[in-house]
């Protein structure tokens, strides 16, 4: 009887079911590209709205109004496509537009480059918004769960924090109540609330800009774009 064992050498590591990750690493675009990026660009300008009208926003010192659109523009933006039920398909980059970016990027100082689109933040996004869009939020469970985003205490260097952390306790309990008004059978629906808002915090802004508005803004910086806009009277 043949005891031996099978060497390493002799492992077929071919048998071995094993995933590679270059899928999610994919660079990825719109697939409609004019019909996606103006829907989307609806929704910003809705979201810098919504903060402009908020009077407790306007009282805070402009250096703080900054660093709060700095740090929420972009989870406010996807609750803004969740509200609007704004879905979206990507597909790959073609070849001879990453090599113009690459081109691009090289002509650029290394602060200046910019993080491209992959299926993996994409996957992350699409994921987001389908846990929000089971929740089926009503308008004022988005509209309070946009406070509690934009008043933000634990952004650096705010002036008035204790303020804004007041706010956002404010925000939070309004949102309780609105919840535990709407959906008085469903303990867990207010936790679960936070719970996906949570996911809001892992996905990039360079994610978001450079998918749905790189190919309207060109090389404008979107944030200087989002400051003018903000405080435009």
């Amino acid at each position: 009887m043949d005891n031996s064992k099978p060497s390493q050498n002799n492992f077929n590591y071919n048998s071995v079911p094993h995933r590679c990750n270059c899928e999610l690493r994919r660079t990825v675009c719109l697939k409609r590209p004019a019909e996606i990026c103006k829907e989307a660009s609806a929704v910003l300008v809705k979201t810098v709205h919504f903060m402009k009208n908020l009077p407790a926003f306007n009282q805070l010192p402009p250096n703080d109004q900054f660093s709060l659109l700095k740090s929420c523009w972009a989870p406010l933006f996807i609750l803004g496509l969740a509200q609007e039920h704004v879905d979206f398909e990507v597909t790959d980059t073609p070849a001879d537009s990453m090599l113009k970016k690459i081109l691009l990027n090289r002509q650029e100082s290394p602060e200046m480059e910019r993080e491209q689109p992959t299926m993996a933040g994409v996957s992350k996004l699409k994921s987001c918004l389908k846990k929000f869009w089971s929740l089926d939020l009503s308008p004022k469970e988005y509209a309070y769960l946009k406070g509690t985003t934009i008043f933000n205490p634990d952004v650096p260097d705010l002036k008035a924090a204790l303020f804004v952390e007041g706010l956002q306790q404010e925000a939070q309990h309004a949102l309780s109540e609105v919840v535990q008004l709407l959906r008085p059978g469903d303990q867990e629906r207010f936790a679960r609330v936070l719970l996906t808002a949570s996911m809001l915090q892992s996905i990039t802004p360079s994610l978001i800009t450079e998918l749905f508005f790189r190919p309207v803004i060109g090389q404008a910086n979107l944030l200087e774009l989002l400051v003018d806009m903000l405080f435009c009277r």
